[in-house]
């Protein structure tokens, strides 16, 4: 059996290119406001019901293309790109109206760019070279990174991305069910996540939070630096009312110190993101015969005021995501403790739980057997031993 795998590369796209990933990216901005504004309108006036994907698409190239011929520039970019811009429309509307999410937001043009999705559509399209791509409309395309992406091969589908002024394609292959599944386990371990200690494993193994180190500090710091800086360059801009001229001068400046900010902003996010990564890749290499972690109620643990920021900060639904691919990868069961199951309050020797802890008691003092542990390593070991668990 096969399966679909993504590869996520940065690119370095020449001028050419820059422009028609970002004409491209413009257009599909387009085209999924208009999805969106259409169908608002129709639920407002009710003069039409739901125009779902495939109605708007014959819509758009029919209809409106008719109606207004200065839009002609729709049609000069991919139609699989605009095509799939309007499917996550759909998909986004669709989410709305069965309550999953809230109301579909327009796509900014200084905010987060739509994603460019090119599939497979002939034998020389997405051919994958060491240091190269073959991409559609765009041509050969250099990597920044060698070796990461599978050589001489073609991928099935590639969505190409822009962040913080750097370009990003994940290449899909399809690759075989092989997962490198080790012959030899150990035991299994439980892993309590908190803010002190990020992971803290049954094993013995402590992994400190990033969030606190020296450097991911001076970070904050500079993000900091430069959010205020944009602040006040953006209430300037609005309090003046000059020439046009002088407006888009002042508007350059404002653009250039957004992109500064979000260049802080990623090489920060990439940071924690990284030292995720390499948690992970550690504790699923041990290859462990199993690892249980609880279901977190991240929502409800951001509510507290206090400890909001620090529980953003840390990413626990990224760290759950990743896990769950590596121990897929990798053949390991991955158990998840229910959210009431009292892990921290609970004894790791003589099972007594004490129901008065408090959470600023980091040590663990067991009134019945006389045990004395650290509070994370204790909550560690019981969800070790936890016996009713479901498996992802």
């Amino acid at each position: 059996m096969t399966h679909h795998r993504a590869y996520k590369v940065e690119l370095k796209p020449n001028a050419s290119q820059k422009q028609q990933i970002e004409r491209t990216m413009g257009i599909c901005r387009y085209v999924y406001n208009l999805f969106i504004s259409v169908n608002s309108n129709n639920y407002k006036n009710q003069s039409r019901k739901y125009m779902n994907g495939y109605e708007f698409s014959k819509w758009l190239n029919n209809e409106f293309r008719t109606k207004n011929p200065d839009k002609l520039w729709i049609w000069e970019v991919s139609s699989k790109a605009v095509k799939k811009a309007i499917m996550n429309a759909d998909t986004a509307y669709k989410d709305f109206m069965k309550g999953k999410s809230c109301f579909p937001r327009f796509k900014r043009r200084n905010g987060r760019p739509v994603s460019m999705y090119l599939p497979h559509n002939n034998e020389k399209d997405l051919e994958v070279k060491r240091h190269k791509g073959k991409i559609p409309t765009l041509g050969w395309v250099r990597f920044k990174e060698y070796g990461y992406v599978p050589n001489n091969n073609r991928a099935v589908n590639v969505t190409i991305t822009k962040k913080a002024g750097h370009y990003y394609a994940s290449f899909v292959f399809r690759v075989s069910n092989k997962n490198s599944v080790s012959s030899v386990k150990t035991e299994g371990v439980g892993i309590d996540l908190g803010i002190k200690s990020f992971a803290v494993v049954s094993n013995g193994k402590n992994y400190l939070n990033i969030n606190k180190t020296e450097k991911t500090e001076k970070l904050k710091r500079r993000l900091k630096r430069e959010g205020r800086k944009f602040s006040r360059k953006l209430e300037k801009l609005k309090q003046r009312k000059e020439e046009t001229a002088t407006k888009k001068e002042k508007r350059s400046n404002l653009d250039k110190q957004r992109l500064k900010l979000q260049k802080a902003y990623k090489k920060l996010a990439d940071k924690r993101r990284d030292y995720i990564n390499k948690t992970v890749k550690e504790i699923v290499t041990a290859s462990p015969e199993y690892i249980t972690i609880e279901d977190l109620n991240v929502k409800g643990m951001i509510k507290n005021r206090h400890l909001s920021k620090a529980i953003s900060e840390c990413e626990f639904g990224y760290f759950r995501s990743q896990l769950e691919k590596k121990c897929k990868i990798h053949g390991i069961e991955l158990r998840i403790a229910n959210r009431f199951y009292a892990s921290s309050k609970k004894c790791s020797k003589c099972g007594h739980q004490k129901k008065d802890l408090k959470l600023s008691n980091r040590i663990y003092e067991c009134e019945k057997c006389g045990q004395v542990i650290d509070r994370d390593y204790n909550a560690s070991i019981n969800l070790r031993d936890c016996q009713k668990y479901k498996i992802v």
